[in-house]
């Protein structure tokens, strides 16, 4: 998906207020950050996605706060 899809798709999502559908797009944009290298804007949007993950009691919110805790943008959560 590139940068311009993705865009639009995290706005349809807002605009319906699907949290877990938010969550795996802002996952899938902290992904794309991190690999082009861009760890401050990987940071904002994994932590969105963990955010969203948290509302909707999704089992990813685990790995995201383990991935945010790595560099050190959270403490690491006991599940």
């Amino acid at each position: 998906m590139t940068r311009d899809e993705l865009e639009k798709a995290l706005l349809a999502a807002h605009a319906s207020g699907t949290g877990r559908d938010l969550s795996r797009l802002y996952t899938l944009a902290g992904d794309q950050a991190e690999g082009a290298g861009r760890i401050d804007a990987a940071c904002f949007y994994l932590t969105q996605a963990f955010v969203y993950a948290l509302e909707c009691g999704l089992p990813e919110a685990a790995e995201l706060n383990r991935r945010l805790a790595d560099k050190g943008r959270a403490h690491l959560l006991d599940w």
